[in-house]
């Protein structure tokens, strides 16, 4: 590796030193992009000329990881901030929105879960949620996982009587449901709730989720002494009940820490290219919980730049933010991460990394249970690829595939008595879902035939395949023209040659010829425009090495047809059906069983039940919307733009009913009269 400039140079945008050299010295966020203009790495800088000049000079004593990053570094561009504070909250921001491949980010792209507690409602619920919206409800979070919040909701109901039920409260019901006679509800849907025993709930489980353990149980306590005092001594005994069983919570929940302050432990593991952040949430000296993290793009990360990415990120969305937080490693802006937590929080919030005593105890727990959540991940990973091996292998065995099905796509057709029909494809890599190429298909051509809706949705598929394949080649016959090579172009079936060619057409691109400015034009154009075969298209033009139909005999024959048609005969292909789990080979007039303990059984099973949750998923939408529609068609004065800017606005045709007036009248293009008739028709 060399120790003073990259050799040879990178190539980089026109005017990219220039562009370097007039860098602003204020606050702001950089945005590394490559060739193909996708953002790679995001920072912030107090000087943005300082900072970003850095990595186009002497790299000597960087990471790996850098080298790498500014190898591939072809443009950039920067926002300006008014405080390097700001550059720390935008840059945290934009980090979660684009996930850049070289900077620290949280594994899982998706928003984290919530508990939300509805206090606008006359009689709240406890919900999990992954949206935040400024509607007066208590939200307490993020949580990794949806497990530990059903979890905790489950505790909670049995612990403070609050419903469960999302019905609308009227007070008019007959009887309660049994969650009343159980003593884990007020009963107000039928009228038996005291308004104000039920806040009362409410404001308990609110303390519970904030960690006040000892005001919660002191409150217990007094209304089980009160109620014993009037003599109401099965009511005294449920309270009595809730009492043992909130201590025990919290004797479990017990740590060895004399502190009675609220804080955060952080610290974080790392093994074979993975980190694990281990973070303990600590209220008045006890445990409330913990949660583990994982986190990308950390390998060769130094310690405290680990630490402050997961921070910016975490507490960026956190309910809560805690006086102290402890950590395993210094981070170089505390200060600033200190000055936006006081922000958050209100008050004073202090970042400290204990070097002895019960804190630095604490730390060292919170880094093993890291250490040890890497390691269960680590087997349950090998695990699962062994006996993913394993029943690939029996595959091929059992159906005499001449290769190792790699990847397996499934293919299944869902409807609702003939209506909103909606095709699924799902696919495994390894024997495991790769949910990024899952694709779905609305059908159009039929209504109630799953024959010919499995013709049209994999017609579809493998037309798109073939064009994009036809497409890459293109490319491809255009790079060998550039360089002055000739090529014997790879001997093409007549349905290969009229989709390129369709392909070729629909671009508006001319077919390559011997003129030097004709390329030119093309080279031009290429470097202007993206790749039109990326990532979005990259899962179509891969053939799958086994296809799973959905279904019996008469799908497998219509799904075979199709292949007939666009001369892929040769991608193997089977058709599983429900009733026995028999899998039909083409050909065959007898199915083969598997036996249902074996490997290969298992995951073809995953599979189509995979399928058809993604196909039923799809049709379930498919019929929401239609039916959204429907309503809405009824209403006067509501038209196609209006029906749209409702439900990006409010969701559903619930969120749409319980809008108030003033609230439908603020979507754009609506007024008073259509907000009106709006109100009157549903």
């Amino acid at each position: 590796m060399p120790t003073t400039r990259l050799t040879p140079p990178p190539e980089r945008s026109p005017g990219f030193e220039a562009r370097l050299r007039a860098l602003p010295t204020t606050p702001g966020v950089y945005i590394m992009r490559d060739r193909a203009n996708t953002i790679i790495y995001i920072g912030k800088a107090v000087s943005l000329r300082n900072r970003v000049r850095t990595y186009f000079g002497s790299l000597k004593g960087q990471a790996p990881k850098v080298w790498r990053m500014v190898e591939n570094v072809y443009d950039f561009e920067y926002i300006l901030t008014d405080t390097e504070l700001e550059a720390l909250v935008l840059e945290s921001r934009l980090i979660k929105k684009h996930k850049p491949r070289y900077n620290i980010r949280l594994k899982d792209d998706k928003t984290y879960p919530y508990i939300k507690v509805t206090m606008g409602e006359e009689w709240p619920q406890v919900l999990q949620t992954r949206k935040r919206v400024e509607d007066g409800s208590r939200y307490f979070g993020p949580y990794p996982g949806t497990s530990t919040i059903y979890e905790t909701i489950d505790l909670l109901d049995k612990l403070f009587p609050f419903r469960t039920c999302d019905k609308e409260i009227t007070g008019k019901d007959s009887r309660p449901c049994m969650q009343y006679f159980l003593h884990r509800c007020l009963g107000p849907c039928a009228g038996l709730a005291d308004k104000k025993a039920y806040d009362q709930a409410i404001k308990q489980v609110i303390l519970f989720l904030d960690g006040k353990q000892e005001r919660l149980t002191s409150g217990l306590r007094k209304e089980m002494e009160d109620a014993a005092e009037k003599l109401e001594f099965e009511r005294a005994a449920v309270f009595r009940d809730r009492l043992r069983r909130l201590e025990n919570v919290a004797e479990q929940k017990r740590v060895f820490s004399t502190s009675s302050t609220d804080e955060d432990v952080i610290a974080f593991a790392r093994r074979d290219g993975e980190a694990c952040v281990q973070i303990f949430f600590i209220r008045g000296g006890m445990l409330l919980g913990r949660e583990s993290f994982m986190l990308e793009g950390a390998a060769d990360s130094e310690p405290g730049e680990v630490l402050e990415g997961f921070m910016g990120q975490f507490y960026d969305d956190a309910s809560y933010v805690p006086p102290n937080i402890l950590l395993q490693h210094d981070v170089s802006d505390a200060d600033v991460i200190q000055q936006w937590l006081r922000e958050k929080r209100g008050t004073k919030v202090a970042i400290t990394v204990p070097k002895q005593g019960e804190k630095h105890d604490l730390v060292e727990l919170a880094a093993r249970n890291a250490t040890e959540t890497l390691e269960q991940l680590r087997l349950r990973y090998l695990n699962d690829e062994q006996k993913s091996t394993a029943a690939l292998t029996d595959l091929q065995k059992v159906l005499k595939l001449s290769v190792w099905p790699q990847r397996i796509e499934c293919y299944d057709v869902a409807h609702l008595q003939g209506t909103d029909v909606a095709g699924a494809m799902v696919v495994f890599e390894h024997g495991l879902p790769k949910k990024k190429e899952y694709r779905r298909f609305q059908i159009k051509g039929v209504s109630n035939d799953d024959f010919s809706s499995m013709k049209e949705m994999l017609t579809r598929r493998f037309k798109r395949s073939a064009a994009v394949r036809a497409n890459t080649e293109r490319k491809e016959s255009l790079a060998v023209a550039r360089s002055g090579l000739k090529s014997e172009p790879a001997p093409m079936s007549d349905f290969e040659a009229s989709v390129r060619l369709e392909y070729e057409n629909a671009q508006g691109e001319p077919e390559i010829g011997d003129t030097t400015s004709e390329l030119a034009a093309m080279a031009e154009r290429d470097k202007s425009t993206p790749d039109r075969s990326g990532a979005s298209e990259g899962g179509w033009a891969v053939l799958p090495d086994l296809i799973v139909i959905d279904g019996g005999k008469g799908q497998l024959s219509a799904a075979q047809e199709v292949m007939r048609e666009l001369g892929l005969l040769d991608v193997p292909m089977i058709s599983l059906a429900k009733r026995m789990e028999e899998i039909f080979l083409p050909g065959q007039s007898k199915s083969v069983q598997l036996d249902g303990r074996s490997e290969a059984r298992l995951l073809l099973e995953r599979v189509r039940d995979e399928a058809h949750r993604f196909s039923n998923y799809y049709n379930r939408k498919l019929g929401a919307k239609r039916a959204i529609k429907g309503k809405l068609d009824s209403v006067p004065h509501i038209g196609p733009v209006r029906k749209k800017a409702l439900m990006r606005e409010f969701g559903s045709l619930k969120g749409i009913k319980e809008a108030s007036l003033d609230q439908l009248m603020a979507v754009a293009g609506m007024d008073r009269t259509a907000a009106e008739s709006l109100k009157e028709h549903l």
